[in-house]
């Protein structure tokens, strides 16, 4: 209801208000950013629908890079400014019971499609707010998907479905987007990744 009360209010200041709207952007795409801005997400909303990204990493209102592929790019979203990115950020964090401040300036949470975020806010970083989501694909890999991609020998995934039989203790280590969350969900099976 916020959405179309903005997108209705927004097309009305418009329509009343500015007398030319500039070439590069349509009036139904200035609607759009205007309001994803003020009740959405802003910049993220198009990062965020489009399934080939797998990660969106924030660092201050002018400079958003996405991991698509496995490489990072600097994209040309940005935000209008360090408050419009931190409206968003409390947008994100609200909703599933968490809060930032300058008393609590980072937030680790998982939101409830599985993705995973991280914001810190001045005084803990000093470049503007920062924000990264890595987000969840919803694609469950088993075993035998891990051996197909050579992320794991057979040798490997046969050692790991034993030591879980057996229930022996297992440590999973990497870097970022190593795939650690992947193989252990694969080693485990099926099961809700939201908890």
């Amino acid at each position: 209801e916020l959405r179309i009360e903005a997108q209705n209010a927004t097309t009305d200041v418009i329509q009343k208000h500015i007398k030319r709207i500039p070439t590069e952007i349509t009036e139904a795409q200035l609607i759009k950013e205007v309001v994803a801005e003020t009740v959405g997400l802003g910049a993220l909303e198009p990062l965020l629908a489009d399934p080939d990204v797998s990660e969106i990493m924030v660092n201050g209102s002018d400079r958003i890079y996405v991991e698509r592929n496995g490489l990072i790019k600097l994209t040309g979203h940005r935000f209008s400014s360090d408050q419009s990115l931190l409206g968003v950020i409390d947008r994100i964090v609200a909703p599933i019971g968490r809060r930032i401040d300058e008393s609590s300036p980072m937030v680790d949470a998982r939101l409830t499609d599985g993705s995973r975020i991280n914001a810190i806010i001045p005084p803990l970083c000093l470049t503007g707010p920062t924000l990264t989501i890595r987000k969840f694909t919803g694609v469950d890999l088993n075993m035998k998907d891990l051996v197909a991609k050579h992320t794991l020998s057979n040798h490997m995934a046969q050692f790991l479905e034993i030591c879980v039989r057996l229930k022996k203790n297992i440590i999973i280590s990497g870097g970022t987007g190593s795939g650690k969350t992947t193989t252990l969900y694969a080693s485990l099976g099926k099961m809700d990744r939201s908890k």
